[in-house]
């Protein structure tokens, strides 16, 4: 299928947007700062099914009487169902104290079947935040690492200013909405990289190659040519990832509700910088096939 979409036509629109949602997302992560959960910080984490509607609200008023008045109260997609996160509390045995929410609940509300309980230790929550935040820069290092060995000059600098564009709008995403970031949400933030990065370097390589083999073009239009050349191949690949994670926020449950939604935002983002950002960004550094030429052989010419 051919294509000729003029994408390019709308570039300045895109950099006005991209350069909000970065500012947006900065200034969320600053001000909100990220909501770690417990795989990071450590506490209780307790899911409880009661007989009769509760209001989270009067959950929490309940548990702030009885001394947890850090405790964080969400319904879970049900009015009976609640899940309560605690933060670790000194003086008091971490191991218990999931059944002691419980038991001051039953108290003042009524009977209430628990559905799930976990204890993370603050000592396990702050070693794995320091090894989640060195894998996600270890992980970022490389990247960048192989991406300058794979472009050079204005290709490398796209690419990896299209990879940090992504990683901040996800990150920033979460701060503003308040979603929960745990290890699952960092694995998808890695995965999100990976796939950021390949989309990136496909698109990337195909501008090289036309740049190089189409000499009386402007560069908008070489540019064009090479994404609508690599449009149908941009859609099947993201629209097949984002029908597997449909499928997981639908029916993944709450377990893995982060993990398909840094993802999901990931691949959209991922698919729509390759574009507007990474070929757009070659624009502004004036890019030229001069820039791709092909050296000279010693006795020939360049015949491209």
């Amino acid at each position: 299928m051919n294509f000729n979409i003029d994408f390019m036509a709308h570039r300045h629109i895109a950099t006005v947007l991209s350069g909000l949602f970065l500012v947006a997302s900065v200034v969320a992560f600053v001000w909100l700062g990220v909501n770690r959960g417990l795989d990071f910080t450590g506490g209780v984490l307790v899911e409880l099914a009661f007989e009769a509607p509760v209001d989270p609200v009067y959950v929490r008023t309940i548990l702030a009487e009885d001394g947890y008045a850090n405790a964080v109260v969400q319904s879970l997609g049900s009015e009976t169902e609640v899940q309560v996160r605690m933060p670790p509390i000194a003086g008091i045995d971490q191991s218990n104290l999931g059944d002691n929410i419980r038991a001051s609940l039953v108290e003042g509300i009524g009977a209430a079947d628990l559905r799930r309980s976990e204890f993370v230790g603050p000592t396990v929550g702050e070693e794995l935040t320091e090894k989640g935040g060195l894998a996600l820069l270890v992980a970022l290092g490389m990247v960048l690492l192989y991406i300058m060995l794979r472009f050079t000059g204005k290709f490398a600098l796209g690419a990896v200013v299209a990879l940090t564009h992504d990683v901040i709008v996800v990150v920033g995403l979460f701060c503003m909405f308040g979603w929960t970031f745990n290890l699952a949400e960092l694995a998808a933030l890695l995965a999100v990289i990976g796939y950021s990065l390949n989309d990136t370097i496909v698109v990337s390589d195909r501008i090289r190659e036309n740049f190089r083999t189409i000499r009386r073009r402007k560069p908008v239009e070489i540019i064009n040519i090479s994404l609508n050349q690599m449009l149908g191949r941009t859609l099947v690949t993201s629209l097949t990832t984002l029908l597997v994670l449909l499928a997981l926020l639908i029916a993944g449950g709450e377990q893995i509700s982060g993990f398909a939604t840094a993802l999901t935002i990931g691949v959209v983002v991922g698919t729509y910088s390759s574009i507007y950002v990474a070929a757009n960004l070659l624009l502004m550094l004036n890019i030229t096939s001069e820039d791709l030429a092909l050296p000279v052989k010693d006795g020939g010419e360049d015949t491209v």
